[in-house]
């Protein structure tokens, strides 16, 4: 069983900077794609920025030079460090994890969801 644990989500002013974490714990053979999405309230889930195993990046339009995706393979654990925090950027935050077994399977996994609140 796969598990995605999510920190980091919080109350910060319009201006600031928030990091957010997700931690990958059990039983797998890799991972290959992360990623953050983030979601309103009756809207689709929207991909805000996503990492490979090999380090390539892709960011939203909206968050793109204000957020950073990083990835820890040792650790398991993918980081969005957010910054110059707009009060749209108000939402739930899902980590994303694509988990590859030992045979050569790919599985979807998603983190149970953090709430960023930006007042302005």
């Amino acid at each position: 069983q796969v598990q995605l644990v999510e920190s980091g989500g919080g109350l910060v002013q319009a201006g600031g900077s928030l990091m957010l974490s997700c931690a990958a714990s059990g039983s797998f053979f890799s991972i290959s794609r992360m990623a953050w999405y983030r979601q309103a309230p009756g809207k689709q889930r929207e991909l805000v920025a996503a990492i490979t195993s090999d380090g390539s990046t892709n960011y939203a339009d909206s968050v793109k030079g204000r957020f950073t995706i990083s990835r820890d393979k040792v650790k398991n654990t993918v980081y969005l460090q957010m910054g110059s925090l707009k009060p749209e950027d108000t939402l739930v935050y899902y980590c994303y994890a694509l988990i590859i077994t030992s045979s050569g399977h790919g599985y979807q996994y998603w983190g149970q969801g953090t709430q960023v609140t930006v007042s302005s």
